[in-house]
């Protein structure tokens, strides 16, 4: 394992940065707009542009990457995304921001099927999942790092901006210099939706809630502590809470994931992302409160969305599980774009506050839904046949998902045969009693 990580440490560090720069420009989003009176509606589109972009980018990587190759990918979308940071604070227009999000968004995606690629070609079963949890703890402590960073400097200025590009464009070296080999990108075809939707209902339906839920709190997180008059510094606490709930609730929620029906654990982590919600909306903007709800809120989430991909796997075939990781890549994606413009909506009609109004909503349903398959006995899928969990991030390309489906399998398979061969030579040593 030691060895594995040696050979990945400059890809791991290079995403660190990359996550420094993009968290920085994801807060700086809803700061900047505030002060420049953007309205939340506005904002709202701004930020499902990022999500479009992503999204487009997840389809369309591979097939860049196939007739250009990898290394001249990587390097041109790097390039892109670092001028479309520094150029935010140059045309401070809603129209202007909502192109350089799609680009921003576009260029990331294919940055994460790149760097993916490099990891999943860097490693083995035995390896790939201890790699990828390394992969995906060094994701979110740059996302937290960078709310630091954002306390700085000054939102009204360019000076972040330009830290946040210099950041994506310092983290391409280590990556670019270190990497020898180039891995082939196959990345298969996304299973339809209604397949997708009739193998697994709660997998389709909780992961379009859940980038609803993801998407909004990332984009619109920042526009509603900038509304309700919390500091800059409070907003990059803000913003940290939520991730850091995520990096510390993980673990726990995936141990009892593969010890406990996978239904109920959605529904109570659900239940827990209401409450969380319902405390932001009751507490009428004390920065204590807001920083527990925060916490919990987005300690769900991130957990959430590896629960649905666990579950949707126990449902399925082994030769089924790369289409569906990119069927439910796709889903979570169509979430994130539609999540942001309601909230933003509903800001705009309501209040600020609405932001936790949609997402304890949105809690809530996927809750219920949940409640509902439970009540369907004939889904039930026993747990010594479920899939292992293993924490991915909603950041993640279909390369990390699909490699995350394929460990979980192996793994299960391995520790079923390993429960097998024990549980034999139990009753052997039994019968050889006189």
């Amino acid at each position: 394992m030691i060895q594995v990580l040696f050979r990945v440490w400059a890809l791991l560090l290079g995403i660190v940065l990359i996550m420094l720069g993009n968290g920085m420009h994801f807060t700086l989003i809803g700061l900047r707009g505030g002060i420049e009176g953007f309205s939340s509606a506005e904002l709202a589109i701004v930020t499902s542009g990022y999500f479009m972009g992503f999204l487009s980018g997840a389809r369309l990587t591979p097939s860049l990457i196939r007739r250009v190759g990898h290394v001249r990918v990587f390097a041109a979308l790097g390039s892109f995304m670092s001028a479309g940071l520094i150029a935010f604070p140059l045309v401070t227009e809603p129209w202007a921001w909502v192109l350089l999000r799609l680009l921003v968004g576009f260029c990331m995606s294919g940055i994460y099927v790149s760097a993916e690629s490099w990891l999943n070609d860097a490693t083995t079963n035995e390896t790939r999942g201890k790699v990828l949890s390394v992969y995906m703890i060094a994701q979110t402590l740059g996302i937290i790092g960078a709310q630091g960073l954002l306390t700085l400097g000054d939102a009204g200025t360019s000076v972040l901006f330009i830290c946040a590009s210099i950041l994506v464009s310092v983290s391409f070296a280590p990556i670019l210099l270190s990497v020898s080999s180039v891995p082939a990108v196959e990345v298969a075809r996304p299973m339809p939706l209604r397949s997708l939707f009739v193998s697994s209902p709660l997998g389709t339906v909780g992961i379009f809630l859940l980038g609803s839920v993801y998407a909004t709190q990332s984009g619109m997180g920042a526009v509603f502590g900038s509304q309700i008059g919390l500091t800059a510094n409070n907003i990059a606490l803000f913003i940290a809470m939520l991730f850091a709930g995520a990096l510390l609730m993980q673990y726990p929620i995936g141990w009892l994931s593969d010890r406990m029906d996978r239904r109920k654990l959605i529904f109570v982590a659900s239940c827990v992302g209401g409450l969380s919600c319902a405390l932001g909306w009751f507490t009428a903007g004390s920065p204590w409160a807001l920083m527990v709800a925060a916490f919990f809120a987005g300690g769900v989430t991130t957990p959430l969305y590896a629960l649905f991909l666990a579950y949707t796997n126990d449902s399925l075939s082994a030769s089924d599980m790369s289409s569906a990781s990119g069927g439910l890549v796709f889903t979570f994606g169509l979430g994130a774009i539609a999540g942001p413009l309601v909230t933003g909506w509903a800001m705009q009609e309501v209040g600020p506050f609405a932001f936790w109004l949609v997402l304890g909503v949105t809690f809530c349903a996927i809750a219920l839904y949940a409640f509902y398959c439970m009540m369907q006995k004939s889904l039930a899928v026993p747990v010594a046949e479920t899939e292992s969990y293993l924490g991915v991030l909603p950041t993640a390309s279909p390369v990390a998902v699909e490699a995350a489906g394929e460990w979980a399998a192996d793994h299960a398979e391995a520790e079923r045969e390993a429960k097998a061969e024990i549980e034999a030579e139990m009753e052997d040593h039994s019968n050889k009693r006189p």
